[in-house]
């Protein structure tokens, strides 16, 4: 997951890296200073949370406290980065994060995690309007997600299965709930990829 993105990367027995800034190599340790280092890759899912293995929850929690730092102004980077167009679009692009933060908070409570609320900067916003999100755009990232969970995690797999069967048969999409589901195709912004 580390340095998709960072300017160079060597991997080390030690599951350090290297860092080359401004022509100088350092080890580098996944911390520094208190300061988190990331890599490119951002994947805010429009997928139900109940639907997410453990390490997609755990990586959009994290992605997703990232970008609501990048919706506030916290951060120079990842400022036009696409998974946010849907949510800078909002009215109320703060709130509208923060109830996101909030809906993987409540599936990491149903699983017995313990996410840290004291985090999202906003109350979860019970009349907010949802953000529209395609039919095209969730069943890529169902199937998405279905080829990620094969390749890491088969106990999870027949799980996924039950619960998206169990959306089907209350005819209820299986999306975020700060999300409504609109007709259409995969969303211009997705970076799709071939699996």
């Amino acid at each position: 997951m580390w340095g998709a993105r960072i300017l160079f990367r060597c991997e080390r027995p030690t599951g350090a890296f290297c860092l080359n800034i401004f022509g100088q190599t350092a080890a580098v340790l996944p911390k520094i200073a208190g300061l988190r280092l990331y890599s490119g890759w951002m994947r805010i899912w429009s997928a139900h949370p109940s639907l997410l293995d453990r390490r997609a929850l755990i990586a959009c929690w994290r992605e997703s406290l990232l970008a609501q730092k990048v919706l506030r102004g916290l951060t120079r980077g990842y400022t036009n980065h696409p998974q946010l167009i849907r949510f800078r679009a909002h009215s109320q692009p703060v709130e509208a994060i923060g109830s996101y933060l909030h809906g993987l908070a409540d599936e990491a409570q149903l699983r017995g995690y313990s996410f840290n609320r004291s985090l999202i900067a906003a109350e979860r916003g019970k009349s907010l309007e949802p953000i529209a999100v395609t039919e095209g755009q969730l069943a890529y990232e169902l199937s998405f997600l279905a080829h990620k969970v094969a390749g890491r995690d088969a106990d999870w797999e027949p799980i996924l299965t039950e619960r998206l069967a169990k959306f089907t048969q209350v005819g209820k999409p299986a999306v975020h709930p700060v999300f409504e589901v609109v007709p259409g195709e995969i969303e211009a912004w997705e970076k799709t990829k071939e699996f």
